[in-house]
């Protein structure tokens, strides 16, 4: 298997954010609290932004500093660790504030980028 690479990662985290706004598409914080199948699959979303932010090396990190790449790790180890403890409306706002702002600057990155 070949070793993946920044790309790689940073596309993980670019394709969970679009599934995550596929996955509340139409739905209200109630309806929202409502969907367990909902609810888990933005769940997973999230670690998996998380777990692929933490493959993201420093030194990018520390050029792109305006992004909370730490929150962002932190946000998937208490998906993890605390899942039952998991905060729906910190989740529901991530989902529909912070997702969409992190989305351009990713995809900044990966613009310039270069293999």
């Amino acid at each position: 298997m070949t070793p993946r690479k920044i790309r790689d990662f940073l596309n993980d985290m670019i394709s969970s954010i679009d599934l995550t706004q596929e996955f509340i598409a139409g739905l209200t914080f109630k309806t929202f609290e409502d969907d367990q199948k909902t609810i888990f699959a933005v769940s997973r979303a999230i670690e998996i932004i998380g777990e692929a932010s933490k493959q993201i090396p420093k030194e990018i990190c520390e050029q792109y500093s305006a992004i909370p790449w730490k929150a962002i790790a932190g946000m998937r180890d208490k998906m993890i660790h605390h899942y039952f403890g998991v905060n729906l409306k910190i989740l529901w706002n991530t989902v529909n504030n912070d997702l969409p702002v992190l989305k351009p600057e990713l995809l900044k990155i990966l613009n310039n980028l270069t293999d």
